[in-house]
């Protein structure tokens, strides 16, 4: 799992298309090639395993067997873990839910949940031949086509959060309402578990978020990291062929995750952000010109100003969070992509980034009250 906005700035081959395995993450294929015989209708054994470049949490393979049939492999990393991460039993529900609705999400087709056949649980899927387009800036889409990929990105995030998750035996996947709450508390503490430095911006955060949230409280399934590089478009039309990495999944509140993609704007650009850029010159949509797409495709209201600055504040924050456990796998040897540890550089600067946008903000100010 990578971080909207908050990343230094791709080099691709870096990061597309797969490599060798790499040794500590290593498994037996033979023991693979039993599991997929038994549950994977049409796998024609023996199994040839690479490994992604890209992603930092789940290390995630492309599976090709025997009669040319492409698959992807996503397992939980060896090594301590931190509470509750990692939940690739949570992926798989989610994906085969949704594989019954418009949603675009790869064919789940097995969950083993045994050690003992890899080393530690996974799920095999879908491999989505399209492109992963990691890019905001997308060089390589002619400019005349980039508003159409933003539009997609968007359209797609608004029929996620159209489903009824009740109806697909989703209603236990998390606890409605407080999501912002339970997010702050949840990432704070894992920010804790993973703590090297004191950073002042985050003491400040970790005190004043809880202390001002807002009181919308809707609820919907959302994907937790949803943005431009989770998903597969189509090789050449502007469209999603798959939404990818559904680790952090769960109920939770629509403008928060609007909010995260929004993040992007707000960004530098040496973060791999979109601030700083000549937008029009570019193509590009602008941050207000995608709310109110997004707002009028799922019939929402355009968020109040503080509101929306609240959010980005704590989507900030949560990077933070989650960057600093990516550092922390990376101290311990547990990260999956090469350059995890690069992760610790951009903890401090998010949180202050963060904490700048709450010096805007005053209590009084948050839309529908602070509590």
């Amino acid at each position: 799992m990578t971080i909207q906005g908050v990343r230094v700035a791709r080099r691709g081959a870096e990061y597309i298309g797969t490599m060798a395995v790499q040794e500590k993450h290593r498994f037996d294929e033979r023991s693979l090639d039993r599991f997929m015989g038994e549950h994977v209708p049409g796998f024609v054994a023996p199994v040839q395993v690479e490994q992604f470049k890209g992603g930092q949490s789940n290390p995630t393979y492309r599976l090709t067997d025997a009669a040319g049939r492409r698959y992807v492999l996503r397992r939980k990393p060896p090594g301590k873990l931190l509470p509750s991460a990692h939940a690739v039993d949570r992926e798989f529900r989610v994906i085969a839910a949704l594989n019954r609705t418009n949603v675009p999400t790869p064919r789940a087709y097995a969950l083993c949940e045994d050690d003992s056949v890899v080393g530690t649980a996974f799920y095999i899927m879908e491999f989505c031949d399209g492109r992963v387009l990691w890019d905001p800036l997308l060089p390589e889409v002619p400019r005349e086509g980039r508003l159409a990929i933003y539009r997609a990105k968007f359209e797609t995030l608004a029929r996620l959060h159209a489903v009824d998750y009740a109806a697909l035996g989703l209603a236990d996947f998390g606890r409605p309402g407080s999501y912002v709450a339970r997010q702050i508390s949840r990432w704070g503490k894992q920010y804790k578990a993973s703590e090297t430095e004191t950073i002042e911006a985050m003491d400040q955060l970790l005190e004043w978020l809880p202390a001002h949230l807002p009181a919308n409280d809707e609820t919907v399934l959302v994907h937790g990291d949803y943005r431009l590089d989770n998903m597969v478009y189509h090789a050449t039309e502007p469209r999603v062929l798959g939404i990818i990495d559904w680790e952090i999944s769960t109920l939770g509140d629509p403008l928060a995750e609007l909010s995260y993609l929004c993040m992007l704007w707000r960004t530098p650009r040496d973060w791999g952000g979109l601030e700083g850029h000549d937008l029009g010159e570019l193509g590009l949509p602008s941050e207000r010109e995608m709310v109110d797409y997004y707002c009028t495709l799922s019939r929402r209201a355009v968020p109040d100003p503080a509101l929306w600055e609240f959010y980005m504040a704590y989507n900030l924050f949560r990077v933070s969070c989650i960057r600093q456990g990516v550092y922390g796998r990376a101290l311990d040897g547990t990260a999956s992509n090469l350059r995890a540890a690069e992760s610790g550089k951009l903890v401090r600067p998010a949180a202050e980034l963060a904490w700048s946008i709450v010096a805007g903000i005053t209590r009084e100010g948050i839309a529908g009250g602070g509590r």
